[in-house]
């Protein structure tokens, strides 16, 4: 049988499809943007004739009903980095929450820890060589498609073709849902003026030919707008958004001058508006490939001058940076940070950069701590931290003693809270 045929013989309606997924199977989802819509709707309203079936993703960018009360015995959600949809119900114990890098999933995957029953992914049309591309979410959902005893692919007009790495042939699937809904797009983030004057800040670090790594919200955004007298950018980064793309079209961002993948905008997953995923589709500059090569720290140190940025919602007088866990409330997930900096810290002039506003709650809470709060893990090292960054200033902490760091990091705290900060470096380190 040819692809075609092939292809033509599997298509089918999402709640036909979805009646492949059993009790007690595991299910593992796109991520992110590229998570499937008709075929999750169809799951969950399937859910009075399932019991304990475990969804698996990351980063959470849909409707989320499966983490509702109501589908407590019908569904539960093993959350590989939590978000809206799905904080509640793991602090209720109706969902749970896996540690696990970005870059070692997909060896998670294939060594059979973490065995999946069902693959429910989104992909491109096929080419003429029957090859579909998994566009926005390639990073873990390549290897969910091989390791996964079954697989069912809406098929999405609007989704982009993001280079080789991205293709999977049809036959790797059992099912395809045909659609052309909107993606799933991520609204642009606000920028207020701590968010500009921290990327300010971060701007002042960055240096013409340097291969950088941004995440998602205010603050890197609101770097981008301060890069346009740079020249010669690259990007390496999980993930990208619209911000790259202006910067792409104004010249700033070409990529010359990276050592791998030269002249490619290497990315694992990308989230953005409808303007955006059609620049990338087809887009020469745009490499997409798995998580376990783009965020293996090995490979980001064989970028020169990498420049890894990424958030925190706290860091202490010692360093210690929590960047996904809050008032004992799962709030994120480590992602990829801990590749980044680690990787930046064996590149040749690597800069990794941790921002954070200096307060939260209206200026009521200080976000550089003495200790960190109980329930609240430790994301990055102080073993492994290099620069705090908030709207007052710049911290480099690499080679600092602990005296040292902690002035260094409460003369960027608030001015309000920097006498306490001083007596309770006092009273816990005795310095």
């Amino acid at each position: 049988m040819n692809w075609r045929d092939y292809y033509q013989s599997r298509i089918t309606t999402a709640s036909e499809a979805v009646k492949i997924v059993k009790s007690g199977n595991r299910v593992v989802l796109g991520h992110a943007c590229g998570e499937p819509q008709l075929i999750v709707d169809a799951l969950v309203a399937r859910a009075e004739e399932l019991e304990a079936v475990e969804i698996a993703h990351e980063v959470p960018m849909g409707k989320g009903l499966y983490c509702q009360p109501q589908y407590k015995r019908n569904f539960r959600h093993n959350a590989l980095f939590a978000g809206a949809p799905s904080r509640k119900a793991i602090k209720e114990g109706r969902a749970d929450y896996t540690s696990i890098y970005l870059h070692k999933l997909p060896e998670l995957f294939r060594g059979g820890t973490f065995p999946i029953d069902v693959a429910m992914v989104t992909v491109s049309p096929p080419d003429e060589n029957g090859y579909v591309s998994l566009g926005i979410s390639v990073d873990y959902t390549y290897q969910a498609i091989k390791s996964a005893r079954s697989v069912i692919a809406e098929v999405n007009s609007n989704m982009p073709r993001t280079g080789a790495k991205s293709l999977v042939h049809v036959s790797d699937f059992d099912y395809f849902v045909l659609t052309d809904i909107p993606l799933i797009q991520l609204s642009p983030a606000t920028i207020g003026p701590v968010e500009k004057t921290i990327g300010e800040n971060i701007a002042g670090l960055i240096r013409d030919g340097d291969c950088l790594q941004l995440g998602i919200g205010g603050v890197p955004d609101a770097i981008l707008n301060f890069l346009q007298d740079k020249n010669d950018l690259g990007i390496h980064s999980e993930m990208i958004a619209d911000g790259v793309m202006n910067l792409v079209k104004s010249g700033v961002i070409n990529c010359s001058r990276k050592n791998f993948y030269p002249h490619k905008i290497v990315i694992c997953f990308a989230m953005g508006g409808s303007q955006f995923y059609q620049w990338l589709d087809n887009n020469p500059l745009i490499e997409a490939l798995p998580c376990d090569i783009t965020n293996d720290p090995v490979n980001i140190a064989r970028n020169d001058n990498m420049v890894a940025i990424n958030s925190a919602l706290s860091v202490d007088l010692l360093g210690q940076v929590a960047a996904d866990t809050l008032s004992g409330i799962q709030f994120s997930g480590v992602g990829g940070q801990v590749d980044f900096v680690r990787g930046t810290n064996n590149s040749k002039g690597g800069r990794a950069i941790i921002a954070l506003p200096a307060t939260a709650s209206g200026g009521k809470i200080s976000r550089i701590c003495a200790t960190l709060a109980p329930g609240q893990a430790v994301t990055t090292s102080r073993y492994d931290v290099d620069y705090i960054v908030t709207e007052y200033g710049v911290a480099h902490l690499k080679g600092k003693t602990n005296r040292d760091r902690a002035n260094a990091l409460i003369s960027i705290a608030a001015p309000d809270y920097r006498d306490m900060l001083t007596e309770q470096r006092k009273e816990l380190y005795g310095c």
